[in-house]
C-alpha cells in the first residue's frame, strides 16, 4: 500500500506542483504587485491556458498547429455576445439572433459556453483536418486561422468587422486567471493520462505500429483537437474580460507565433514545458518592454530602441533551441523527486 501511494503521488505531483507554483505567483502579485504588474501576470496566466491547450494537441499528437488561436477568437467573441448589455448590442451587433441580442449572462456562465462553442466548431472542422498528417495538417490549420480571421473581420452586423466590440465586463483579476490556469492544467493532465492520450502518444511515436495495433489515429487526434479547443476557447473568453475590448486582430499571426514559441521553448512534449515556456518568455517580454520605455539606474537611463523586442526574442529563441532542442525542460515533467533539468521522469 505505501508503494502504491508513492506511485500515485509521483503521478499527480506534476499538476499539483505547477498549480501550487502559480498560486505562489498569484498571491505575491496580489499582495505586492502594482496595477501594471498585476495585468502582466493576469495575461501570463491566460497565456498558460492557451499554451496548455496547444500542448494537449501538439504535444500529444506531434502535429504542429497554426490554427488554435482561431478557437481563442471564437471564445472571446462568444463571451462578448453573451455578456454585453442588450442596449449596446442592439446598436452595433444587430445581426445577432434575438435570443442572444436581448439577453445578458454572467461571466461564470458565458465562459464555459464559449469553450463549448470552440469545442463544437473544432469537432466539425477537425473531422476533415485530422485526416491529414505532417506538413499538410499544419498548412490546413493555418488555413483555418485565415478563414476564421477573415470571417470575423468582415461580418460587420455580428462581429463589428474590423472595429472593436466594447462593453465586455472587465471582471478579470489575478485570482480568476489562476483558477483558469488551474482548470486548464487539470484538464490537460487528465487527458494525458487517459486511454486516448496514451494511444495518441503511441501514434505520435510509432504511427505504423499504433495503427497495426488497432488505434484509430484520426479519432484520437480529433479527441485531442476538441479538448484543446475547449481549453483555448475558455482562455479566449477570459481574455475578452481582461481587455474589455474584442478585435479580430488580437487573434491572428502575432498571438499564434508567440504562443507556439512559448510551447517550443518550454518543451512541447511536456505539460511542465508548456507552463515554464510561458513564464520564461512572459518575463523576458516584460523586461524588454520596460527597456524600450527606459529604465533609470542611478543617474543613467538605460533603454533599447523600439522594435528591438521582437528581434531579441527571436535571437534568444534560436539560442535556446540550438543548445536545448527539446526545450528548457527537455520534454520532462516536474515531479516531487526532482526538477526537469536533473533526472525527473520523462514527459507523458
Amino acid at each position: 500500500m505505501p508503494q502504491r501511494s508513492s506511485v500515485l503521488w509521483r503521478t499527480i505531483s506534476t499538476p499539483v506542483m505547477l498549480i501550487l507554483g502559480l498560486l505562489v505567483i498569484a498571491a505575491l502579485t496580489y499582495w505586492l504587485g502594482n496595477r501594471p504588474f498585476n495585468r502582466t501576470v493576469v495575461e501570463m496566466l491566460i497565456n498558460i491556458m492557451v499554451v496548455t491547450g496547444l500542448y494537449v494537441f501538439v504535444g500529444n499528437s506531434g502535429v504542429l498547429s497554426f490554427g488554435h488561436i482561431s478557437f481563442m477568437c471564437l471564445g472571446a467573441y462568444m463571451t462578448a455576445w453573451l455578456t454585453i448589455p442588450p442596449f449596446m448590442k442592439s446598436v452595433t451587433l444587430r445581426g445577432l439572433p434575438d435570443f442572444i441580442l436581448h439577453s445578458q449572462l454572467p461571466m461564470w456562465i458565458a465562459t464555459p459556453l464559449s469553450g463549448l462553442l470552440a469545442a463544437v466548431f473544432a469537432l466539425i472542422v477537425g473531422r476533415i483536418i485530422m485526416r491529414l498528417s505532417g506538413i499538410a495538417a499544419s498548412i490546413a490549420t493555418f488555413g483555418l486561422l485565415g478563414v476564421v480571421n477573415n470571417v470575423y473581420s468582415n461580418w460587420d452586423s455580428v462581429t463589428g468587422g474590423q472595429g472593436s466590440i466594447v462593453g465586455t465586463p472587465p471582471t478579470m483579476n489575478v485570482w480568476i486567471g489562476w483558477i483558469g490556469a488551474t482548470v486548464a492544467i487539470i484538464i490537460a493532465y487528465l487527458y494525458a493520462i487517459s486511454r486516448s492520450g496514451l494511444a495518441l502518444r503511441a501514434a505520435r511515436d510509432e504511427s505504423v505500429a499504433a495503427s497495426a495495433s488497432g488505434i484509430d489515429i484520426v479519432r484520437e487526434r480529433l479527441i485531442a483537437f476538441v479538448v484543446s479547443a475547449f481549453i483555448i476557447g475558455l482562455a479566449g473568453a477570459l481574455y475578452a474580460h481582461f481587455l474589455s475590448i474584442v478585435n479580430p486582430g488580437s487573434f491572428y499571426l502575432r498571438t499564434t507565433f508567440i504562443t507556439l514559441a512559448m510551447l517550443v521553448v518550454g518543451g512541447m512534449y511536456s505539460l511542465t514545458g508548456a507552463v515554464v515556456g510561458v513564464v520564461v518568455l512572459s518575463a523576458l517580454i516584460e523586461l524588454l518592454r520596460d527597456l524600450e520605455k527606459g529604465v533609470t539606474v542611478g543617474s543613467t537611463v538605460i533603454g533599447i530602441p523600439n522594435g528591438v523586442q521582437e528581434i531579441a526574442i527571436g535571437l534568444i529563441m534560436v539560442a535556446i533551441l540550438m543548445f536545448l532542442p527539446a526545450g528548457l525542460t527537455r520534454n520532462r515533467e516536474l515531479t516531487w523527486s526532482g526538477w526537469p533539468f536533473g533526472g525527473a521522469s520523462k514527459g507523458a
